[in-house]
């Protein structure tokens, strides 16, 4: 990992001070779960069941999670239910790091002159897609890189303009053209000029739909294609992001976008005003794609890489 996935005191804060509303709730219903009970039995496995899947951790991330803690309760013979949190930390951290995808993102991206690092961002309106993007820049400034980014969600003149709007915000150069125009000349343009200037990192949003899957498959190929004639290795990243307060809702996008076209990071947005942050659980456990990043507030530094241990850690510890 680079040096800016450090965790710091100040960004442990800001992740504990996030995730508050999804940890009240979750030891909330965990306590109502085994109110009474001196061990963990039955009865409190099916509660707790029911405590996880209402956190939208998703119910078949949550029968691994009861298979595990069965197990364990099972082969340490007696543990008693106020052992329960410490144990879940444990089984939920270990289930992650099992997933084989790397642990969150980094903004010290090396890269050489003529062949930025291109990122395609993709997504549904209102999730955070465009927010998103302007924190990056502004990470990616911050770690030394020569950011640009491109306007190709064409479809929505807002769009365009929020994203001229971060652009200012992290003091980046954005290429836009006309409302409607092809959005794979814009990304055409947008690597031309990084190039030409020198650019290390390139952000290209694209238009925040889910129209048929064909569709939005036909769109993102043409894109991918026209930037390969810029920048060969483009693009080097997919990522899609998804709002966390929308729980199962983040699934279904992620089960589209990962069928319409070939994904390879999550962001996982607004988890610091939802008690559903267990949503990342679930989708990092089912799809297998790296969270590279979460968002946990509306300032421009409350975009976090994702680190495992610390998000479950903050979560139950």
């Amino acid at each position: 990992m680079g040096i800016f996935s450090f965790f710091t005191r100040e960004k442990k804060e800001v992740l504990d001070q996030g995730l508050s509303k999804t940890k009240q709730s979750v030891f909330s219903k965990i306590a109502r779960a085994i109110a009474g009970k001196s061990q963990i039995d039955d009865e409190v496995l099916d509660n707790l069941e029911e405590v996880l899947v209402t956190s939208d951790v998703g119910v078949e991330t949550t029968l691994k999670i009861i298979d595990r803690v069965q197990k364990r309760a099972a082969r340490d013979k007696f543990m008693n239910t106020n052992e329960l949190n410490k144990l879940l930390k444990d089984e939920i951290a270990q289930l992650l790091m099992e997933n084989n995808t790397e642990d969150g993102g980094t903004f010290d991206i090396p890269t050489t002159p003529g062949n930025p690092h291109v990122i395609m961002v993709v997504g549904v309106n209102g999730v955070g897609k465009t927010t998103t993007i302007g924190k990056l820049a502004h990470q990616y400034k911050k770690a030394g890189k020569k950011v640009y980014l491109g306007a190709a969600d064409t479809f929505r003149a807002a769009a365009v303009e929020q994203l001229v709007e971060w652009g200012h915000r992290a003091d980046v150069p954005v290429i836009k053209q006309g409302m409607g125009a092809d959005p794979a000349s814009v990304a055409f343009d947008t690597l031309s000029s990084a190039v030409a200037n020198g650019a290390d990192v390139v952000i290209i949003d694209t238009a925040g739909r889910l129209h048929n899957k064909v569709g939005l498959m036909n769109e993102l190929t043409k894109i991918k294609n026209v930037m390969k004639k810029v920048v060969p290795t483009a693009p080097n990243d997919v990522m899609l992001v998804l709002d966390g307060s929308t729980g199962q809702n983040a699934f279904e996008q992620a089960k589209q976008f990962t069928k319409a076209t070939e994904v390879t990071s999550l962001a996982i947005t607004k988890l610091d005003g939802t008690a559903k942050g267990g949503v990342v659980i679930g989708i990092s456990d089912q799809f297998k794609i790296p969270v590279k990043y979460i968002g946990l507030g509306e300032g421009i530094d409350h975009l976090q890489i994702f680190n495992r241990e610390e998000f479950v850690d903050s979560l139950f510890g």
